[in-house]
């Protein structure tokens, strides 16, 4: 090897590399330890809506490091674990500040009896002011399903909006039957998707409604049941009318 020029800088160029390569990692470790670059500022950009404050500073405690050590990783996760807060963004701002920016969740529907789904159709869990609470609508269905609930919930919204009625109860049962309550005392059995999906039943109900449902006289406070798992119909049935 020793009377082999190419072997010989082959070798040295190895060593070379290999002593950068631990000049390099020490210098790291060097720089991740140093006192000389400490975090002097975490700044909340905006004002959180819903997300307490005093929550998140109590996130933050802990989170140690200087301005290259720091866990953005970390700080992501601490905060994303305070109510109300869905998504962290966390980055460096030379010399020594690290600039947080929070999404919050933004209340679209209750969730059984005690969770919220947020507009992204993801559930959640945070205190709300009890009345904001309760007019927002309720969702209820198998684990899971919220995403698909919130997506229906805004085609029933739009299929109802010309008889003037919004949903304010959408139910998927453990058989994927479609179920609608109205603020109007409209409770609508929709059925399953099959061959004919729940939409267009629904349409086809909203069409007939001016010439059939909305000429029938509606007794104060009554809720009406509408079935609508009929192919060329539908049937209804009114608390207090008597034949």
């Amino acid at each position: 090897m020793w009377d082999n020029p190419k072997r010989l800088n082959t070798a040295a160029s190895f060593l070379i590399g290999l002593a950068a390569l631990l000049f390099a990692a020490s210098a790291l470790q060097l720089l991740l330890g140093s006192p000389l670059f400490p975090v002097k500022e975490i700044l909340l950009r905006g004002e959180p809506k819903h997300a307490d404050r005093g929550e998140i500073a109590n996130a933050m405690d802990g989170v140690g490091g200087n301005f290259f050590a720091i866990d953005l990783g970390a700080v992501r996760s601490r905060l994303e674990q305070v109510a109300w807060v869905r998504r962290v963004d966390a980055r460096r701002v030379w010399p020594s500040r690290i600039e947080v920016e929070l999404e919050e969740h933004v209340a679209f529907a209750r969730w059984g009896d005690s969770g919220l789904v947020n507009s992204h159709g993801e559930p959640f869990a945070a205190r709300m002011e009890a009345a904001a609470q309760a007019r927002l609508p309720l969702f209820a269905g198998p684990d899971g399903s919220q995403a698909e609930l919130a997506r229906r919930y805004r085609h029933f919204v739009e299929l109802l909006a010309p008889i003037v009625e919004e949903p304010e109860r959408v139910v998927l049962t453990p058989r994927h039957a479609w179920q609608l309550g109205t603020a109007g005392g409209l409770d609508i059995e929709l059925g399953r998707d099959a061959a004919e999906p729940v939409e267009r039943r629904l349409a086809r109900f909203v069409a007939a409604y001016p010439e059939s449902l909305a000429r029938l006289p509606q007794a104060p406070a009554a809720r009406r049941h509408v079935d609508l798992r009929y192919p060329n119909g539908f049937a209804l049935r009114v608390a207090g009318w008597t034949r």
